[in-house]
C-alpha cells in the first residue's frame, strides 16, 4: 500500500500547482504535512475487492482516492477557520499560518480541483462527489447548531458524523468500486462498508479527543469540549451519576482548568466503554457488508482496517 499511496502523493501535489505560487504553496500546506491517507487507500483497495492476485491499482482508483483526498483537505482548510483552530497534523494549520481568507480560498480551489477530476472519471463519479460535497456542508451545519447544547441527544450526533464523516468514506469506497467496473451489489456492499466504518472512525476519534494527551492527537485534548461540540461519550456522561456536574460546567465556553475537570469525569465515566461498544457495532456491520465478497487480499485487508481502528483507543487508554 506505501507504494499505491506515493502515488496519491505524487498527484497530489500535481493537481493543486497553480498559475498562482502563492496558490500552490497554501494548497500544498497539509499535503506536505503527511496524513494517514485514509480515504484514498480506501478507494484503491475498494477496486481490489474482487481481485484474487491485485497488480497495482489502475490509475482510475488513484485519481479517485485523489479526489476524495482533496475533498477532505478542503474541508480542513474550512473546519480550521471555522474553529480558529492553530495546529492541524502537528503542524501550523493554514488559516493560522496564511490568514482566513487564504485558508477559505485555497479550501475551495481544493473543492474545484477534486470536482474536475471526478467529472474526468465520469458523469456517476461526478455527480456523486458533488453530492457527498453537500452532504459534508449539511453535516458540519448540523454539528454548529447543536453548540454547546447540553441537551444534545444521541440521534443528533449520529446524523451529524454520519454528514460529515462517513459520507466521505462510504463514497471513498464507491469510486473505488465504480472505477473498477463491480457489479452494482458489489458497489452497493462496499458504500455500505464505507458508511459504517466511517461511523465507527467518528466514534473512536471523538473518544480519543477525550481519552489521549495532546503528544498523541498531535493538537490539544478535549477539544471539542473547548467547541461547545459534545461527542457520543460526553453525551452518554450527562445522563449518568456525575451528569449533574457536567451540566453546571458545560453550555458555554470553558477554562483550561473546567476542561480538564470534565475530562477527568468522562475518563471516569463507563460512557467511553459504552462508546467503544457502539463504535464495535459499527465495525461490525461494516465487515459484514463484506460477505458477498470472496475472502480476497482486498477485502482481507478492509476487515483488518476495522480492527486497527479499534485499536487506536487500546494503545492510548487500555480501554
Amino acid at each position: 500500500m506505501a507504494d499505491h499511496i506515493s502515488r496519491v502523493d505524487e498527484e497530489l501535489r500535481r493537481v493543486v500547482q497553480s498559475d498562482e505560487p502563492f496558490l500552490t504553496e497554501v494548497a500544498g500546506h497539509l499535503i506536505d504535512a503527511g496524513g494517514k491517507r485514509v480515504r484514498p487507500a480506501l478507494t484503491i483497495t475498494a477496486s481490489l475487492a474482487t481481485t484474487t492476485d491485485p497488480g497495482p491499482p489502475s490509475q482510475d482508483a488513484i485519481r479517485g482516492g485523489v479526489a476524495v483526498e482533496l475533498v477532505h483537505q478542503g474541508s480542513l482548510y474550512h473546519d480550521d477557520v471555522i474553529d480558529g483552530a492553530d495546529t492541524r497534523r502537528t503542524v501550523e494549520s493554514v488559516n493560522s499560518r496564511f490568514g482566513n481568507l487564504e485558508a477559505i480560498l485555497a479550501g475551495d480551489y481544493l473543492l474545484a480541483r477534486a470536482s474536475e477530476i471526478a467529472a474526468d472519471l465520469g458523469t456517476e463519479v461526478a455527480a456523486l462527489l458533488a453530492g457527498t460535497i453537500a452532504r459534508l456542508c449539511e453535516g458540519q451545519v448540523r454539528e454548529i447548531g447543536s453548540a454547546f447544547h447540553v441537551d444534545r441527544t444521541e440521534s443528533s450526533y449520529l446524523e451529524s458524523i454520519a454528514g460529515k464523516t462517513a459520507v466521505l468514506l462510504a463514497t471513498a469506497a464507491r469510486i473505488g468500486g465504480i472505477v473498477a467496473d463491480l457489479s452494482r451489489p458489489e458497489v452497493e456492499a462496499l458504500t455500505s462498508f464505507g458508511h459504517h466504518y466511517g461511523m465507527a472512525f467518528q466514534i473512536v476519534d471523538d473518544v480519543l479527543d477525550l481519552v489521549a494527551t495532546d503528544g498523541q492527537l498531535g493538537k490539544p485534548a478535549g477539544n471539542d469540549l473547548c467547541e461547545g461540540v459534545y461527542t457520543l461519550p460526553v453525551i452518554r456522561a450527562l445522563e449518568g451519576p456525575a451528569g449533574g456536574e457536567l451540566r453546571s460546567m458545560l453550555g458555554g465556553a470553558i477554562d483550561p482548568a473546567t476542561r480538564d475537570r470534565v475530562l477527568e469525569i468522562v475518563r471516569g465515566d463507563e460512557s467511553i466503554a459504552t462508546s467503544m461498544a457502539t463504535a464495535i457495532e459499527f465495525t461490525g456491520a461494516a465487515g459484514n457488508a463484506l460477505d458477498v465478497f470472496p475472502p480476497t487480499p482486498a477485502v482481507s485487508t478492509l476487515r483488518q482496517t476495522c480492527n486497527l481502528l479499534l485499536s487506536r483507543v487500546d494503545a492510548v487508554s487500555g480501554v
